[in-house]
């Protein structure tokens, strides 16, 4: 298992964030992210926590380590090279097309928003559990601070290849990574252009 983690400052309040966050996608640094659904939403009476859970639809190429492993594998099982990338896929059930299963929770008392993923294609092959928690900073209330974790585990079928599969994986989700936060910087601020523009509207006297 590979563990990754990152924490980043964003200077703007968490109402604003956290809000943006819903508008993430689409935007031009995550293309392969094809479409967004809500499954589920629901107010705990008690908690007043917003409950979300959402299946999120990628599109991308399965890692090339990952296909010559499977590749090797299947050679030695049958003794063949004719099985292109396209067949493998079919074997593992899968195609370019992938899912992923996202519930967040936000509390507004408490001022957390936490998002928590796990990939739903491929997932005997490999196991990515994401964890992302916007919140309130610390020491600096009027802006938010970003955590996101993962942990990454090669399934059983690439026992014997776990760490060299386990490490590029864990490349490609920081790089990865990088590229969403700088995607989601340019949405922030498009939000926060809009929400101060609604404001000031909201605040003009009427016109006699």
């Amino acid at each position: 298992m590979k563990l990754f983690k990152s924490v980043h400052t964003y200077d703007y309040p968490w109402s604003l964030v956290s809000a943006a966050n819903w508008q993430k996608y689409p935007n031009e640094h995550c293309p392969h992210v094809q479409a967004v659904d809500v499954l589920d939403r629901r107010v705990d009476p008690e908690t007043g926590i917003l409950v979300t859970e959402r299946l999120i639809t990628v599109k991308q190429n399965v890692p090339t380590i990952m296909l010559k492993v499977l590749r090797n594998s299947v050679i030695q099982q049958l003794r063949t090279e004719e099985y292109s990338n396209i067949i493998l896929l079919q074997l593992m059930g899968t195609g370019h097309t992938q899912y992923v299963r996202e519930i967040s929770r936000i509390d507004p008392k408490q001022k957390t928003m936490t998002m928590d993923s796990i990939n739903l294609t491929l997932s005997n092959y490999m196991s990515v559990a994401e964890s992302i928690t916007y919140e309130e900073h610390p020491i600096e209330p009027s802006k938010t601070q970003f955590t996101q974790q993962a942990a990454i585990s090669a399934g059983i079928k690439l026992s014997r290849w776990a760490s060299l599969v386990e490490d590029f994986s864990a490349n490609r989700f920081s790089q990865n990574a990088a590229t969403g936060r700088e995607g989601f910087n340019e949405v922030l601020q498009r939000f926060v252009v809009r929400a101060e523009g609604s404001s000031q509207s909201q605040s003009r006297p009427a016109s006699a």
